[in-house]
This record gives C-alpha cells, sequence and structure tokens, in this order.
C-alpha cells in the first residue's frame, strides 16, 4: 500500500521507520522546512531511507497538494501535524488519510488534549487513529487504545512514557488494518466531545483560589509547556517538578512554609505543595537551590501577589 506520511518531530520519524519495517510502501514524506540550517528529524529519517521528501511552507500551498496528487498514495497518515492539512489535501490519496490524537475521543479534542486531560485530574487517557474530515478532530474512529494517569504524573511523563510509544506503535497498527481491508470506521458520539484551547501562556496565570489538589493537577498539566505561571516580588515565575504534601498550617494560599534545598513548601487551600524547580526570564529553568541563592525567598513571603 503507498502511503504518503505528513508529519514532523522524532514521532513522526518513528512512524515512518515503524512502517517501513512493517513493509508498507511510503512514497512520500511532508515536513516543515529546515529551520536556522536543521532539519527535521523526520527529513533525516526519510532521507537516510531513500523515501522521497517535500518541505512545503504550509499544507495548504498549491505545491503540497500538486505533490500529494502526484504521489497517486493509497492512504494519507498525518503523525504529529500541528500545521492545517486542507480537504482537497488529505483527500487525495484514494482510501483518504488517518491522524493520531493523544485522547480518546471525542473527549479532549485541539491541540493540548494532555496537558487538559491532567490539569482536569483525569486518571485515564490514551490515543485515537481517526479518520480525517475537516471537522476537529470529529472523523470517524479507526482505533482507541487507553492508558492510565497517574496522581503524580506530569503532561510530560504521560506522553514520554505512554502516549508516544504506544501512539507509534498504535498508527503504525492501524496502517496495517487499513492494508487488510474494510477496517473500522465508528462515529464519534458528537453530543460527548469535549474542546480545550490550547495550553499556552494565555491560559497559563496559576490561580491560588483554588483547592491545593486543583492547584497541583494545573501544575503539573502545565509541566513541561508552558509552565504553571505565578509572580514573586513582581517578577513572573514559573513552577515545575512539584509534589503534593496534603494536610499543612493554617496559612494564605502561596505563602511560602519552608525554604530548603529540596525545594520551597508552598502552602494552598487545604494542603500545601512542594516546588523544586523554577523558570524566571534572568535565570531560565534552574533547581530550587540556585532560585533561593537569586531570590532569597523567605517563610511567610508569599507568591502571586
Amino acid at each position: 500500500m503507498r502511503i504518503a506520511l505528513i508529519g514532523q518531530a522524532a514521532f513522526g520519524a518513528e512512524v515512518l521507520k515503524g512502517l517501513l519495517q512493517q513493509g508498507q510502501e511510503v512514497a512520500g514524506v511532508f515536513c516543515p522546512p529546515d529551520r536556522k540550517g536543521k532539519a527535521d528529524p523526520l527529513k533525516d529519517a526519510a532521507v537516510a531511507a531513500g523515501v522521497q521528501v517535500f518541505t512545503p511552507g504550509h499544507m495548504r500551498n498549491q505545491d503540497a497538494y500538486d505533490a500529494m496528487v502526484k504521489l497517486n498514495a493509497d492512504l494519507g497518515v498525518l503523525a504529529f501535524v500541528t500545521d492545517i492539512v486542507p480537504a482537497r489535501v488529505f483527500n487525495a490519496p484514494k482510501l483518504g488519510s488517518i491522524c493520531y490524537h493523544p485522547s480518546i475521543l471525542p473527549r479532549y479534542r485541539g491541540a493540548s488534549a494532555i496537558n487538559w486531560a491532567v490539569i482536569n485530574g483525569e486518571t485515564e487517557t490514551g490515543f485515537t487513529i481517526f479518520w480525517v474530515d475537516e471537522g476537529i478532530d470529529t472523523g470517524d474512529i479507526l482505533l482507541q487504545k487507553k492508558v492510565p494517569i497517574g496522581p503524580d504524573e506530569t503532561t510530560g511523563a504521560v506522553y514520554f512514557d505512554k502516549l508516544y510509544p504506544l501512539g507509534v506503535q498504535g498508527t503504525v497498527e492501524a496502517v496495517a488494518l487499513v492494508a487488510q481491508g474494510n477496517p473500522p470506521r465508528l462515529p464519534q458520539d458528537h453530543s460527548q466531545a469535549t474542546y480545550d484551547p490550547p495550553c499556552d501562556e494565555k491560559v497559563a496565570g496559576l490561580d491560588w483560589s483554588r483547592p491545593a489538589r486543583q492547584v497541583y493537577n494545573f501544575i503539573r498539566g502545565c509541566d513541561p509547556q508552558p509552565g504553571a505561571t505565578t509572580t514573586f516580588k513582581g517578577e513572573k515565575v514559573k513552577f515545575y517538578n512539584a509534589a503534593f504534601i496534603g494536610d499543612a498550617p493554617q496559612a494564605p494560599a502561596g505563602e511560602i512554609l519552608e525554604v530548603s534545598d529540596k525545594g520551597l513548601k508552598v502552602a494552598a487551600n487545604g494542603g500545601a505543595l512542594l516546588i523544586s524547580r523554577f523558570r524566571t526570564k534572568e535565570l531560565g529553568k534552574v533547581k530550587a537551590p540556585d532560585f533561593i541563592a537569586a531570590l532569597k525567598p523567605q517563610v511567610g513571603e508569599r507568591f502571586g501577589q
């Protein structure tokens, strides 16, 4: 089966390798142009495998469509795509296109599905391979698999330890199902759909008025990107590597309860948190001892004021 692969980064490169190992014919690869002279990992993998590479500025450009048509592919595979792929491109392959998404659709549609699942305290997520249509993650389901979210796992841990490797395997498995003929096309229950905006700087502000567990979930859901944001001594500070402590002395949320090399113990509503990594504009991302040496936080001072 002739495959047109659209993707980027290490995920796209691993999908390419998996498809080739499976014996699929990857007719061409679409990935972002080189940035500052550095090629995308998917491009490097394609060149190493002797697969034709296309690097349009955008998938909506005419050259992207023309290249897709000339490939005469049976199936399009979208593996970690952040660009908008127009219908005429994803419909050009004979069987249409399939796409990987890191949630159990129809829940958590959108670009930051893992972040919001962690932020909302979900104990389970997964991935979906779906048939691409003109909606945002609305197409019929081909394959789904679930994974647990541990109570202390960050977005980074859920992705890199679980959804990355399983997603690569699942995408390759889904292509095999299509190649075998009569693959599943299960309509989504759109009445159960949820959609969240990108988890970026616009939504990264930490709300200290929320219960301690929700504050903790927000920090780990924003870790490693975009970083839960608060302020200290008038300066923007991001939190990473948080731990939930539980019960703590009564103190205003955001107040520093303890300063040590392990981190800052900070009060929250109904509990406390230990923050062991920080980011500021001047320091960059640093461990607690470096943050403490630079900003000299004291017990009784507060974040978020």
